[in-house]
């Protein structure tokens, strides 16, 4: 796989795993400028914003490893700009999804909720 199927397939898998947890899905890919979130979820009136790593190889780490102090940093603006442009979600929580492929079409996922550098 290339490296957009292996993100699109860890996207459509992480959605497919939130909508059997009870989420609703209320964007995915949103972007705003050079801003991106992968999944804007809610669930009990709290809005999810969730980041979707996912590796087929952890040969340098596991995928949540990959989320850097900027790229939450991008998430943290994101997250401000969505909140402004949609007032009525006054609480919000950060997530991450991990999606491991091994070499077996295989997949691992672990979901960590509540994340925050």
């Amino acid at each position: 796989m290339s490296n957009k199927e292996i993100g699109i397939f860890g996207e459509n898998t992480a959605t497919e795993y939130l909508i059997t947890l009870g989420f609703e899905i209320l964007h995915r890919n949103w972007r705003c400028k050079h801003l991106e979130i992968d999944i804007i979820a809610s669930k009990n009136n709290l809005l999810h914003i969730i980041e979707v790593k996912t590796r087929s190889s952890i040969e340098f780490g596991y995928p949540e490893q990959f989320i850097h102090r900027q790229k939450m940093q991008f998430l943290k603006n994101g997250a401000a700009l969505f909140q402004f442009q949609h007032p009525q979600w006054k609480y919000l929580q950060f997530d991450v999804i991990s999606i491991f492929l091994n070499q077996h079409s295989n997949w691992e996922l672990q979901f960590f909720e509540d994340v925050y550098f």
